[in-house]
Protein backbone atom coordinates (compact mmCIF):
# COMPACT_ATOMS: atom_id res chain seq x y z
CA UNK A 1 0.00 0.00 0.00
CA UNK A 2 1.34 3.65 -0.67
CA UNK A 3 0.85 6.09 1.95
CA UNK A 4 0.43 10.11 0.75
CA UNK A 5 -0.91 12.97 1.67
CA UNK A 6 -3.89 15.06 0.45
CA UNK A 7 -6.39 17.93 1.11
CA UNK A 8 -10.32 17.02 0.92
CA UNK A 9 -10.62 17.82 -3.04
CA UNK A 10 -7.80 15.08 -4.16
CA UNK A 11 -9.25 11.57 -5.56
CA UNK A 12 -8.40 9.03 -3.17
CA UNK A 13 -6.98 5.57 -4.79
CA UNK A 14 -6.61 2.40 -2.90
CA UNK A 15 -3.73 2.53 -0.12
CA UNK A 16 -3.61 4.29 2.96
CA UNK A 17 -3.81 8.14 3.14
CA UNK A 18 -3.58 10.82 5.91
CA UNK A 19 -6.26 13.61 6.20
CA UNK A 20 -5.96 16.88 7.93
CA UNK A 21 -9.13 17.87 9.79
CA UNK A 22 -9.39 20.79 13.07
CA UNK A 23 -7.27 19.25 16.27
CA UNK A 24 -6.04 15.58 14.47
CA UNK A 25 -4.48 14.34 11.27
CA UNK A 26 -6.48 11.24 10.67
CA UNK A 27 -4.86 8.04 8.64
CA UNK A 28 -7.85 5.80 6.77
CA UNK A 29 -7.13 2.91 3.88
CA UNK A 30 -9.10 2.22 1.19
CA UNK A 31 -9.46 -1.30 -0.68
CA UNK A 32 -11.36 -3.06 -3.02
CA UNK A 33 -14.29 -1.77 -5.95
CA UNK A 34 -17.87 -1.87 -5.40
CA UNK A 35 -20.26 0.43 -3.43
CA UNK A 36 -18.72 2.39 -0.80
CA UNK A 37 -18.33 0.98 2.51
CA UNK A 38 -16.98 2.52 6.11
CA UNK A 39 -16.00 -0.08 9.04
CA UNK A 40 -15.75 2.06 12.17
CA UNK A 41 -14.19 1.24 15.81
CA UNK A 42 -13.47 2.78 18.84
CA UNK A 43 -11.07 2.07 20.30
CA UNK A 44 -10.63 0.02 17.75
CA UNK A 45 -7.80 0.74 15.12
CA UNK A 46 -8.05 0.34 11.44
CA UNK A 47 -5.88 -2.83 11.63
CA UNK A 48 -8.56 -4.67 13.86
CA UNK A 49 -10.71 -4.79 10.84
CA UNK A 50 -7.99 -5.76 8.09
CA UNK A 51 -9.44 -9.23 7.68
CA UNK A 52 -12.79 -8.42 7.41
CA UNK A 53 -11.75 -5.68 5.25
CA UNK A 54 -9.98 -7.87 2.80
CA UNK A 55 -12.66 -10.13 2.90
CA UNK A 56 -15.51 -7.49 1.98
CA UNK A 57 -13.26 -5.87 -0.84
CA UNK A 58 -13.94 -8.47 -3.74
CA UNK A 59 -17.05 -6.41 -3.80
CA UNK A 60 -17.05 -2.91 -1.94
CA UNK A 61 -14.86 -0.17 -1.66
CA UNK A 62 -13.51 -0.48 2.04
CA UNK A 63 -12.92 2.22 4.05
CA UNK A 64 -10.99 1.98 7.05
CA UNK A 65 -9.08 4.55 9.47
CA UNK A 66 -7.79 5.06 13.12
CA UNK A 67 -10.12 7.28 15.85
CA UNK A 68 -8.45 10.06 16.17
CA UNK A 69 -6.06 9.82 19.00
CA UNK A 70 -5.20 6.15 17.82
CA UNK A 71 -2.93 4.23 16.49
CA UNK A 72 -2.28 6.64 13.59
CA UNK A 73 -4.63 9.00 14.17
CA UNK A 74 -2.56 11.69 15.58
CA UNK A 75 -4.09 14.61 17.86
CA UNK A 76 -2.57 17.82 17.14
CA UNK A 77 -2.94 20.89 19.90
CA UNK A 78 -4.04 20.50 23.21
CA UNK A 79 -5.63 16.78 23.99
CA UNK A 80 -9.53 16.83 23.85
CA UNK A 81 -12.05 14.17 24.36
CA UNK A 82 -13.06 11.62 21.72
CA UNK A 83 -16.85 12.61 21.48
CA UNK A 84 -18.94 10.55 19.12
CA UNK A 85 -19.96 13.68 17.24
CA UNK A 86 -16.21 14.36 16.72
CA UNK A 87 -15.41 11.05 15.98
CA UNK A 88 -18.84 11.05 13.26
CA UNK A 89 -17.45 14.50 11.63
CA UNK A 90 -13.92 12.99 10.88
CA UNK A 91 -15.84 9.68 9.08
CA UNK A 92 -17.53 12.10 7.44
CA UNK A 93 -14.56 14.29 6.86
CA UNK A 94 -12.91 10.68 5.15
CA UNK A 95 -16.35 10.56 2.92
CA UNK A 96 -15.36 14.46 1.99
CA UNK A 97 -11.96 13.50 1.16
CA UNK A 98 -13.16 10.17 -1.17
CA UNK A 99 -15.51 12.89 -3.22
CA UNK A 100 -18.66 10.32 -2.06
CA UNK A 101 -22.21 11.48 -1.01
CA UNK A 102 -22.94 8.53 1.38
CA UNK A 103 -21.69 5.59 1.92
CA UNK A 104 -23.06 2.10 4.19
CA UNK A 105 -21.65 2.07 8.06
CA UNK A 106 -20.76 -0.69 9.74
CA UNK A 107 -19.82 0.43 13.27
CA UNK A 108 -19.15 -1.72 16.07
CA UNK A 109 -18.44 -0.97 19.93
CA UNK A 110 -17.87 2.93 20.31
CA UNK A 111 -17.55 2.94 16.07
CA UNK A 112 -21.35 2.00 16.27
CA UNK A 113 -21.69 5.09 18.21
CA UNK A 114 -20.29 7.18 16.17
CA UNK A 115 -22.44 5.80 13.00
CA UNK A 116 -25.24 6.51 15.40
CA UNK A 117 -24.03 10.31 15.51
CA UNK A 118 -23.33 10.49 12.20
CA UNK A 119 -27.02 9.68 10.96
CA UNK A 120 -27.83 12.51 13.41
CA UNK A 121 -25.44 14.84 12.35
CA UNK A 122 -25.01 14.21 8.90
CA UNK A 123 -28.12 13.38 7.42
CA UNK A 124 -28.25 11.80 4.10
CA UNK A 125 -24.57 10.70 4.31
CA UNK A 126 -25.53 7.50 5.70
CA UNK A 127 -27.14 4.41 3.44
CA UNK A 128 -27.48 1.58 5.53
CA UNK A 129 -26.15 1.67 9.24
CA UNK A 130 -25.39 -1.43 11.13
CA UNK A 131 -24.96 -0.54 14.52
CA UNK A 132 -22.90 -3.54 15.63
CA UNK A 133 -22.99 -4.12 19.56
CA UNK A 134 -22.86 0.02 20.96
CA UNK A 135 -21.99 0.06 24.61
CA UNK A 136 -24.89 2.33 24.66
CA UNK A 137 -25.35 2.24 29.09
CA UNK A 138 -27.28 5.70 29.23
CA UNK A 139 -30.14 3.43 27.71
CA UNK A 140 -30.19 0.92 30.38
CA UNK A 141 -32.48 1.24 33.28
CA UNK A 142 -29.33 0.67 35.79
CA UNK A 143 -27.37 3.60 33.74
CA UNK A 144 -26.45 5.21 37.19
CA UNK A 145 -24.70 1.91 38.34
CA UNK A 146 -22.48 1.79 34.87
CA UNK A 147 -21.62 5.10 34.88
CA UNK A 148 -20.11 4.86 38.56
CA UNK A 149 -18.63 1.65 37.21
CA UNK A 150 -17.34 3.29 34.45
CA UNK A 151 -15.67 6.60 36.45
CA UNK A 152 -14.24 3.97 38.89
CA UNK A 153 -12.51 2.47 35.94
CA UNK A 154 -10.88 5.36 35.14
CA UNK A 155 -9.96 6.39 38.71
CA UNK A 156 -8.20 2.57 38.65
CA UNK A 157 -6.28 3.71 35.15
CA UNK A 158 -4.85 6.87 36.84
CA UNK A 159 -4.72 5.64 40.24
CA UNK A 160 -3.10 1.87 39.35
CA UNK A 161 -2.40 2.12 35.87
CA UNK A 162 -3.44 0.19 32.68
CA UNK A 163 -2.90 -3.11 33.52
CA UNK A 164 -6.04 -3.05 36.65
CA UNK A 165 -7.93 -0.82 34.80
CA UNK A 166 -8.42 -3.89 31.76
CA UNK A 167 -9.29 -6.06 34.25
CA UNK A 168 -12.09 -4.00 35.70
CA UNK A 169 -13.24 -2.96 32.31
CA UNK A 170 -13.39 -5.82 31.01
CA UNK A 171 -15.09 -7.56 34.37
CA UNK A 172 -17.45 -5.21 33.69
CA UNK A 173 -18.36 -5.83 29.95
CA UNK A 174 -19.05 -9.15 31.43
CA UNK A 175 -16.15 -11.33 29.92
CA UNK A 176 -14.17 -13.85 32.23
CA UNK A 177 -10.84 -12.53 32.74
CA UNK A 178 -9.17 -15.96 34.24
CA UNK A 179 -5.92 -16.85 32.29
CA UNK A 180 -6.86 -18.80 29.37
CA UNK A 181 -10.51 -17.66 28.43
CA UNK A 182 -10.59 -17.39 24.58
CA UNK A 183 -13.48 -14.28 24.89
CA UNK A 184 -11.29 -12.20 26.87
CA UNK A 185 -8.33 -12.74 24.81
CA UNK A 186 -10.50 -12.15 21.58
CA UNK A 187 -11.78 -9.14 23.61
CA UNK A 188 -8.72 -8.01 24.53
CA UNK A 189 -7.28 -7.73 20.98
CA UNK A 190 -10.14 -5.18 20.06
CA UNK A 191 -8.53 -2.96 22.61
CA UNK A 192 -5.69 -0.60 22.14
CA UNK A 193 -3.75 -2.71 25.18
CA UNK A 194 -4.74 -6.39 26.02
CA UNK A 195 -5.76 -7.24 29.59
CA UNK A 196 -2.87 -8.98 31.14
CA UNK A 197 -3.74 -12.56 31.14
CA UNK A 198 -4.93 -12.97 27.76
CA UNK A 199 -1.68 -11.42 26.08
CA UNK A 200 1.35 -11.26 28.66
CA UNK A 201 3.81 -9.35 26.09
CA UNK A 202 5.14 -6.06 27.07
CA UNK A 203 3.02 -3.49 25.52
CA UNK A 204 4.37 -0.77 22.90
CA UNK A 205 4.95 2.78 23.71
CA UNK A 206 1.47 3.21 21.27
CA UNK A 207 0.10 0.79 22.89
CA UNK A 208 0.21 2.61 26.00
CA UNK A 209 -0.73 6.04 24.40
CA UNK A 210 -3.73 4.40 22.69
CA UNK A 211 -4.76 2.91 26.28
CA UNK A 212 -4.51 5.90 28.03
CA UNK A 213 -6.62 8.30 25.45
CA UNK A 214 -8.87 5.65 25.44
CA UNK A 215 -9.53 5.56 29.31
CA UNK A 216 -8.59 9.29 29.57
CA UNK A 217 -10.95 10.52 27.03
CA UNK A 218 -13.11 8.41 24.66
CA UNK A 219 -14.85 5.47 27.41
CA UNK A 220 -16.79 7.99 29.33
CA UNK A 221 -18.16 9.87 26.25
CA UNK A 222 -19.11 7.07 24.56
CA UNK A 223 -20.86 4.91 27.00
CA UNK A 224 -22.97 8.06 28.22
CA UNK A 225 -24.36 9.20 24.58
CA UNK A 226 -27.65 9.34 23.49
CA UNK A 227 -29.28 8.66 20.61
CA UNK A 228 -31.82 10.68 18.99
CA UNK A 229 -34.38 8.03 17.59
CA UNK A 230 -36.05 10.21 14.95
CA UNK A 231 -32.92 11.93 13.99
CA UNK A 232 -31.18 8.39 13.60
CA UNK A 233 -34.65 7.04 11.59
CA UNK A 234 -34.27 10.11 9.67
CA UNK A 235 -30.35 10.68 8.90
CA UNK A 236 -30.18 7.11 7.35
CA UNK A 237 -32.02 4.89 4.74
CA UNK A 238 -31.93 2.65 7.11
CA UNK A 239 -30.81 1.26 9.80
CA UNK A 240 -29.67 -2.65 11.34
CA UNK A 241 -28.59 -3.15 15.17
CA UNK A 242 -26.83 -5.81 15.51
CA UNK A 243 -25.70 -8.27 18.38
CA UNK A 244 -23.42 -11.28 18.32
CA UNK A 245 -24.87 -14.73 18.51
CA UNK A 246 -22.51 -15.47 21.82
CA UNK A 247 -23.16 -11.97 23.43
CA UNK A 248 -25.93 -13.38 25.68
CA UNK A 249 -23.98 -12.92 28.59
CA UNK A 250 -21.74 -9.63 27.83
CA UNK A 251 -23.25 -6.03 29.32
CA UNK A 252 -23.46 -5.22 25.47
CA UNK A 253 -26.07 -7.71 24.74
CA UNK A 254 -28.10 -5.33 27.05
CA UNK A 255 -27.24 -2.15 25.12
CA UNK A 256 -27.62 -3.71 22.05
CA UNK A 257 -31.56 -4.47 22.68
CA UNK A 258 -31.74 -1.52 24.35
CA UNK A 259 -31.03 0.42 21.08
CA UNK A 260 -33.21 -2.24 19.04
CA UNK A 261 -36.16 -0.92 21.22
CA UNK A 262 -35.76 2.78 21.54
CA UNK A 263 -35.24 2.10 17.03
CA UNK A 264 -38.79 -0.28 17.47
CA UNK A 265 -36.49 -2.59 15.22
CA UNK A 266 -35.39 -6.34 15.96
CA UNK A 267 -31.96 -7.42 16.63
CA UNK A 268 -30.15 -8.75 13.23
CA UNK A 269 -27.94 -12.06 14.38
CA UNK A 270 -23.99 -12.07 13.69
CA UNK A 271 -21.56 -14.59 13.84
CA UNK A 272 -19.43 -14.66 17.74
CA UNK A 273 -19.64 -12.55 20.40
CA UNK A 274 -18.71 -8.92 21.04
CA UNK A 275 -15.65 -9.00 18.49
CA UNK A 276 -16.65 -11.88 16.27
CA UNK A 277 -15.29 -10.04 12.96
CA UNK A 278 -11.92 -10.96 14.59
CA UNK A 279 -11.98 -14.59 15.09
CA UNK A 280 -13.54 -15.36 11.86
CA UNK A 281 -13.36 -12.31 9.34
CA UNK A 282 -14.98 -14.55 6.06
CA UNK A 283 -18.29 -15.85 8.09
CA UNK A 284 -18.87 -11.99 9.44
CA UNK A 285 -18.39 -10.74 5.83
CA UNK A 286 -20.52 -13.46 4.30
CA UNK A 287 -23.12 -12.26 7.36
CA UNK A 288 -22.49 -8.28 6.74
CA UNK A 289 -23.11 -9.02 3.11
CA UNK A 290 -26.41 -10.25 3.40
CA UNK A 291 -27.83 -7.67 5.50
CA UNK A 292 -26.69 -4.96 3.14
CA UNK A 293 -27.73 -6.66 -0.07
CA UNK A 294 -31.30 -6.85 1.45
CA UNK A 295 -31.43 -2.78 1.49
Amino acid sequence: MTSTDHTADTPTASGAHRLAVPGARLRYTVRGRGPLLMLIGAPMSADHFAGLADALAADHTVVTHDPRGTAGSRIEGPEHDSTPQLRADDAVAVLDALGAESADVFGSSGGAVTGLAMAERHPGRVRTLVAHEPPLTELLPDAAEHRAATDDIVATFHREGPGAAWMKFMANAGFDTGPGDPEAAEAADAAPQAAPQAAPEEPSEQDLADTRHFFVHQLQATTRYVPDAAKVAAGAARVVVGIGADSGHLLTHRTTTALADLLGVEPTVFPGDHGGFLGAPAEFAAALRAVLDRA
